[in-house]
């Protein structure tokens, strides 16, 4: 018998943005470090003999917190890849659903009617998933292994394995950035002993706790949509609305440093709800499509706590402000 934890990946920008991110390449969250420390300690005095994982940056990272620890090698799996979301690509949620309600409403809690242009069905991910969990089994018989995959990928086959249709597993509930199911492979039959378990994450770790779409009934919440009100070579301009109300603007101009903000803001009255993080998305990914590798902005020190919640450090201070910067690249911290 092959026991199989299966791990979903620490939270990721497209968590923490509120971006569609299926087979984007998106770092790990300051947040997402922190519940990589407490995964590492879960598995501490588990022993595991291999470790897999997608192939995509945020996998890889979140099951370094297992495979560097017990100096195992890893082994990168595509089959275990989040679902292909096509034309859903780095879109806001809130510009999906403005765009298509319907199939957003499908994607959550319908699984077996969505459909979008270039994407996959979920069918064809149940399928892969299958696949790449027996083929960890016949690679590693008798064995205990570790695989870090995605949150739908992983719900779909969850689901799947505990007997659901793909209907069915549209009333499921979704698992937390790093919980933890464990499967066991003997023969032909995969069991599910437990999904799920995101024990490990105390106080403000848990991802799910600062977010609500998990658990409205339509898997929906309220977000931000944008306009980019002027753009040239160096220069762009984003309005954030909140349904037809302009929010928020976040300004930026390409330098040697790399992505200047110049202009950052959510209107006083929405404040306290977290658009600040969905609005710095913007900034970050459209730092990273235009191949900078970061994002530099100058604020009163007063505001530098703020920033540094989204990977900015300070740099140099002078009369009361303070230049900070965030390395956007794909590169692999150390887990603590």
């Amino acid at each position: 018998m092959t026991k199989i934890y299966l791990i979903r990946h620490a939270e990721a920008e497209g968590n923490l943005y509120r971006i569609a991110h299926g087979q984007y390449n998106s770092t790990i969250t300051p947040r997402g470090y922190r519940q990589l420390s407490a995964l590492k300690r879960r598995f501490a005095d588990i022993p595991i003999d291999a470790v897999y994982g997608s192939d995509l940056f945020r996998t890889q990272t979140t099951a370094s917190a297992v495979y560097k620890p017990k100096n195992l090698p890893f082994h990168p799996l595509p089959l275990l890849r989040e679902v292909r979301l096509g034309c859903w690509e780095q879109r806001s949620w809130a510009e999906i659903e403005r765009m298509d309600r319907e199939m957003l409403i499908n994607f959550n809690k319908f699984p077996d009617l969505w459909q979008v242009e270039g994407a996959e069905t979920f069918d064809v991910v149940r399928d892969r998933m299958l696949a790449g969990i027996r083929q960890i089994a016949a690679e590693q018989p008798g064995r205990t292994v570790a695989a870090a995959s995605h949150g739908a990928a992983s719900r779909i086959l969850l689901g799947t394995l505990m007997g659901l249709s793909l209907r069915e597993i549209g009333a499921m509930h979704h698992c937390d950035n790093t919980a933890v199911s464990l499967l066991e492979v003997e023969g032909e039959e995969i069991r599910v002993i437990y999904q799920g378990d995101n024990s490990h994450l105390d106080g403000d770790l848990s991802t799910f706790k600062r977010q609500t779409w998990h658990k409205s009934d339509l898997a929906t919440e309220p977000g931000l949509w944008y306009q980019v009100e002027r753009e040239d070579d160096t220069h762009r301009v984003q309005r954030a609305y909140l349904e037809q109300e302009p929010v928020g603007l976040v300004a930026v101009q390409r330098e040697a440093e790399g992505l200047r903000i110049t202009d950052y803001h959510i209107d006083p009255a929405q404040r306290g709800q977290r658009y600040g993080a969905q609005l710095m998305g913007q900034a970050v990914q459209y730092a990273r499509e235009k191949g900078l590798e970061q994002v530099v902005l100058t604020c009163t020190k007063e505001l530098a706590g703020y920033f540094e919640q989204f990977g900015f450090v300070r740099g140099c201070e002078l009369d009361g402000q303070c230049e900070m910067g965030m390395d956007i690249r794909l590169v692999m911290r150390e887990i603590v």
